[in-house]
């Protein structure tokens, strides 16, 4: 069974910065994973997600200033938030796409970790 672990939410002010990690723990073949994050009042949105071949994509709210990426031998992904601004606040959920079976994947998500960014 994989587990997701996140680290790195916090406060900070506007035009600050912010890394998240998540590792995901157990023997399972980790494929695609991301970033989602869901605002008071708002639905669960892509942030960004990565293949295990690096490729990315990035909601065009964050583009240009947040940049994900992986370590495949550790299975952990990152989240660098850069020029964070006050809409950027929300709870922040790691993705792991786990593959358990040659056609089969199962999705697999973070407790959540909360980004405050003040004005």
């Amino acid at each position: 069974q994989v587990q997701l672990v996140e680290s790195g939410g916090g406060w900070v002010q506007a035009g600050g910065s912010l890394r998240l990690s998540c590792a995901a723990s157990g023997s399972a073949s980790i494929k695609t994973m991301g970033w989602y994050r869901q605002a008071p009042g708002n639905q669960r949105e892509l942030v960004a997600t990565i293949t295990t071949v690096g490729s990315t994509n990035y909601a065009d709210s964050v583009k240009g200033r947040f940049t994900i990426s992986r370590d495949n031998a550790k299975n952990t992904v990152y989240l660098q938030m850069n020029s964070l601004k006050p809409e950027d606040t929300a709870v922040y959920y790691c993705n792991a796409d786990v593959r358990i079976s040659r056609f089969a994947t199962r999705e697999v998500w973070g407790q959540g970790t909360l980004v405050t960014v003040s004005s």
